[in-house]
């Protein structure tokens, strides 16, 4: 089994903020892949189905960023789902808006709920960054990350996450460069 955990705060007020893309994201992934309803475990919110040939946990934490680790943990835990079987879905400062990279392991870049899932489970997790932009200025990432995605955003967001959504097959296949190849293609 696959855990795709998507990172985001939860509430109505953050829904559209841009540190909440990865649930947007995992949101896409349930939808396109005929995941059933959300149902609360975990400290967050689970679904389970399957992503061509895998069975995938999609999670999302309700514990609010800074302590996302806690809800994976747990669920990682229950089933015993090995780190190289985690994919973490975030928001990245430090890439371009709509800009997607996969990396496993490595730092944290100051990501809250990276550092808490890093302390929960250890750091080689694979993760999905999506591009964000920064604003500048170190004191503006805050209202940055907790603002909602602009009109003229959503241009370019809501087509990278249906390709997202779409390719997922191949991330949770472990074929990352093919998956970013297609994504690239599809928005292209």
């Amino acid at each position: 089994m696959k855990l795709i955990a998507g990172l985001g705060n939860p509430g109505a007020k953050y829904v559209g903020n841009r540190h909440n893309v990865g649930f947007m994201a995992v949101d896409a992934i349930a939808g396109a892949h005929g995941f059933p309803g959300w149902r609360k475990k975990f400290q967050g919110e689970v679904s389970e189905g399957r992503i061509g040939q895998e069975k995938c946990l999609l999670l999302k934490p309700a514990t609010y960023m800074n302590e996302s680790g806690r809800s994976l943990g747990e669920a990682a835990r229950f089933y015993k789902i090995p780190l190289n079987d985690i994919i973490v879905v975030h928001d990245e400062l430090d890439l371009a808006p709509g800009k997607v990279k996969v990396k496993t392991g490595g730092g944290n870049a100051g990501h809250n709920g990276l550092r808490s899932i890093t302390a929960q489970l250890g750091n080689n997790y694979h993760r999905l960054r999506i591009g964000i932009g920064h604003p500048g200025r170190k004191e503006l990432v805050l209202a940055h990350v907790l603002k909602d995605f602009s009109r003229a955003d959503r241009d370019w967001l809501d087509p990278l996450l249906e390709a997202i959504a779409r390719e997922a097959p191949l991330l949770v296949a472990g074929e990352h460069a093919q998956f970013l190849t297609e994504i690239a293609r599809h928005r292209g």
